[in-house]
């Protein structure tokens, strides 16, 4: 470590090699040595690692901002460095303008809207299980692919599209730039992907129909009717958060109840425990690991002096693992309660999607431990995401298990079910 004007200086940084060979560890040192630190990384931004300066930055929207903005360089603000991502709503809005958008999105994802959306869960992924358990071993992940397809269907997009959909968006997330698979995903897939939504987002406009992008296009901000671009920015950002949140916490937690057999049987035995369980997992891994704000005016957090135009990393991640707020963080109690994780963020800013996602792990959790109750993760082979600054997870978890009978009669998992 090191004084500067920026102090203290720490050699970090979350898209590292090092970082993603154990994120748990490399935060852990950071919190319990300079909980407030700076990294000279990619032009330089501040890390916030435990859990009370994570709270406080990310529920002063004045002084740390979400806003797209040009301090660090173009594109999505909330990441470090930035990635060559479309404006997203309402995710890069400050209040106030921020709650007018908010209320857009928020009945689409409540709590009744999702009861709504259960049949669709639970029909794909019986779907996907089905397709692989009369063969009796799998990549488990081509089932936890279930969220990408479920988020496309509910908006409307085109079903043939959706893996295109799911690995151009996960790969902005977890693949290493300047690799093939980043620069497809940048260059060919998510382009394309953008004139497919706008073209759907067009013909919603003309012509609704019983979805989410209907519902959209029909909206008003400051009695006008919002645009064809920000509705697109309303469903990039849904898009890019369907895809990858849900899928990296169940391919985590999949593999941990494999080598731990004793919680397995527990939730096989008394599948009640799923909620708080799932709330758990959440906070042990942490599916986004962080986001990015932009600090608005100079001010100071634990002695370290911010000034206006710095980036700042709120790693949820590391705040989920603080023993000051946490009896026993890196141990997963799944009878833990209550549980203020950090997991879809804090404040203003807080994952709308939220109850999405634990539907879609709650189903997928459950019918995996239910239909395929002794698979057997091959450790050796497993393959982890190769950046994992934001996400964590597996890109192939090869499991076997005992054979079973499909559910549903024979078909393709991306056909559309009647609802």
């Amino acid at each position: 470590m090191t004084e500067t004007a920026r102090r203290p200086v720490v050699d970090f940084d979350h898209n590292s090699d090092e970082h993603s060979a154990d994120p748990a560890g490399s935060y852990q040192a950071l919190r319990e040595t300079t909980p407030v630190a700076w990294s000279e990384a990619h032009g330089g931004y501040w890390v916030l690692s435990d859990y009370k300066a994570v709270f406080e930055a990310a529920r002063d929207d004045v002084t740390f901002s979400s806003e797209r903005n040009t301090s660090g360089g173009e594109g999505l603000s909330v990441v470090i460095p930035k990635t060559p991502a479309p404006f997203h709503i309402p995710i890069e809005i400050d209040p106030p303008e921020f709650r007018k958008w908010r209320k857009i999105i928020n009945p689409i994802t409540a709590p009744a809207a999702v009861e709504r959306m259960e049949r669709m869960v639970k029909h794909y992924v019986t779907a996907f299980i089905d397709d692989v358990i009369e063969v009796g071993a799998a990549d488990i992940t081509s089932v936890i692919g279930v969220p990408a397809i479920v988020t496309v269907d509910w908006l409307g997009l085109p079903i043939a599209h959706w893996k295109t959909y799911a690995s151009a968006f996960h790969a902005l997330l977890i693949a290493v730039p300047g690799t093939d698979e980043f620069d497809q995903a940048v260059k060919v897939d998510l382009p394309h992907l953008e004139k497919v939504t706008r073209r759907v987002i067009a013909d919603r406009r003309a012509e609704p129909t019983n979805d989410i992008i209907s519902y959209l296009v029909r909206q008003k901000v400051d009695d006008r009717p919002v645009t064809d671009d920000e509705v697109f920015a309303m469903v990039d950002l849904l898009l890019s958060g369907g895809v990858g949140t849900t899928a990296s916490l169940v391919s985590n937690t999949v593999v941990w109840l494999y080598q731990h057999p004793e919680v397995r049987s527990e939730l096989q035995a008394d599948p009640s425990l799923l909620d708080k369980a799932i709330e758990e997992f959440l906070r042990y891994f942490s599916p986004t690991q962080a986001l990015a704000r932009t600090v608005t005016e100079d001010t100071e957090k634990l002695g370290c002096p911010m000034h206006k135009g710095d980036r700042v990393l709120l790693s949820w991640a590391s705040a989920n693992r603080d023993p000051n707020q946490f009896e026993n963080p890196d141990e997963i109690d799944i009878h833990r309660w209550p549980n203020r994780h950090t997991a879809f963020g804090i404040g203003m800013h807080r994952c709308a999607g939220s109850n999405l996602g634990r539907a879609m792990a709650k189903e997928l959790l459950g019918q995996i431990l239910t239909r395929l109750p002794d698979y057997e993760v091959d450790l050796d082979a497993l393959k982890p995401y190769p950046h994992q600054g934001t996400n964590t997870g597996y890109v192939s978890i090869p499991v076997t298990f005992t054979p079973g009978p499909r559910i549903l009669p024979s078909a393709a998992p991306d056909s559309t079910p009647s609802y």
